[in-house]
């Protein structure tokens, strides 16, 4: 098949390359903007305008040397990855045709070409925006719904409520009948946005004193599910806190990734995990077909039916603003899910 053309498309554009690989804080001169070459799709290939690139904190983990997270790492001198939401200009394949929104692991640049099977399309008419496909929600699924197994009547604490994975957690907690949905923030002004906007039952700002004296007050018969973004005191409070059998969903240590030293080796009181007969359950979502399209199948459900929200940002500013981005979700100065606009219009 010949390649097709959309509209005109440049002779070069940008990519974000990482310089060298992260060792203590990250900072802009771990990133290097620089101008290639707009790749030529060959046969079975396509060509892909980057519309949106994801942001996430675990972006900060696949930069550091010997990372455990089970995707590929981010190397020095090579373009950085991560997932991305595009629109195909250019098709040399059957599969796929100009116009098409597509999803892809393609990465920080404006422009990606290859295979036309590494490319998803998306279903156009579900959601308000394109940007509704790019979250954090198939981590946040699995987690809740697979390996928590939350529902109905359980009391849920999410650590790390304000953020991609768990401002979509709280909200899964609930749509599975939670009795009770309890999330920890960094700020009141978060504690108030994920309780009126998201549909917490309450909130707390994790710096306003000891974490398992609010869960105690706020879940006096003890939390059934934990599901832990940060570690730290706040794992070391969830089992204090903790109802006999209680599912622990471990899906994230940022107070280790951010804070550093040893909360990201949070102590276990291992006589009351137990006799509390505690079920501690680490996971990491792959990403797998399944478990993306079960995701979607809910997501939109409960979105049509109006009981779930889209928590998310777009930062504007282009590609070349996506270091500074990344420097200011890890700051904890976003909500939700975190997008850069790379195409303009």
């Amino acid at each position: 098949m010949s390649s097709q053309n959309v509209l005109e498309i440049p002779e070069t554009a940008r990519e974000v390359r990482l310089t060298k690989q992260l060792e203590g804080k990250l900072t802009l001169d771990h990133f290097d903007v620089v101008e290639t070459p707009v790749p030529q799709p060959n046969a079975g290939e396509v060509l892909v305008r980057t519309d949106y690139l994801s942001l996430a904190a675990a972006y900060a983990d696949l930069m550091r040397p010997g990372c455990q997270l089970p995707v590929p790492p981010f190397l020095a001198g090579e373009r950085l990855g991560g997932g991305a939401l595009g629109t195909v200009v250019r098709s040399a394949s059957t599969r796929l045709a100009v116009g098409d929104l597509v999803q892809s692991m393609s990465g920080w640049s404006e422009y990606s070409a290859g295979p036309a099977e590494t490319y998803v399309k998306l279903a156009t008419g579900l959601f308000p925006s394109p940007v509704y496909f790019l979250n954090q929600g198939p981590t946040a699924y699995y987690g809740m719904a697979d390996i928590a197994q939350v529902g109905a009547g359980d009391v849920v604490f999410v650590s790390g409520a304000a953020g991609g994975v768990g401002s979509l957690a709280g909200q899964i907690a609930k749509c599975r009948g939670a009795a009770r949905v309890i999330g920890s923030v960094g700020s009141k002004e978060k504690a108030d946005y994920v309780v009126d906007e998201l549909g917490y039952d309450a909130a707390f700002d994790y710096h306003d004193g000891p974490v398992v004296d609010r869960l105690r007050e706020l879940a006096p018969d003890g939390i059934n599910v934990f599901f832990d973004n940060v570690g730290g005191e706040q794992f070391e409070a969830a089992v204090r806190a903790a109802a006999p059998h209680a599912r622990f969903a471990l899906c994230g240590a940022l107070a280790g990734q951010i804070g550093g030293g040893q909360e990201g080796h949070p102590r276990l009181d291992l006589m009351r995990a137990i006799t509390r007969h505690l079920e501690i359950r680490p996971f990491a979502c792959y990403h797998t077909p399944e478990q993306i399209n079960a995701w979607y199948e809910h997501f939109a459900r409960w979105y049509r039916e109006g009981r779930f929200v889209f928590p998310h940002t777009t930062v504007e500013g282009g590609l070349a603003h996506a270091p500074e981005a990344l420097l200011a979700l890890l700051d904890g100065r976003y909500r939700g899910n975190v997008t850069i606009r790379v195409a303009a219009g």
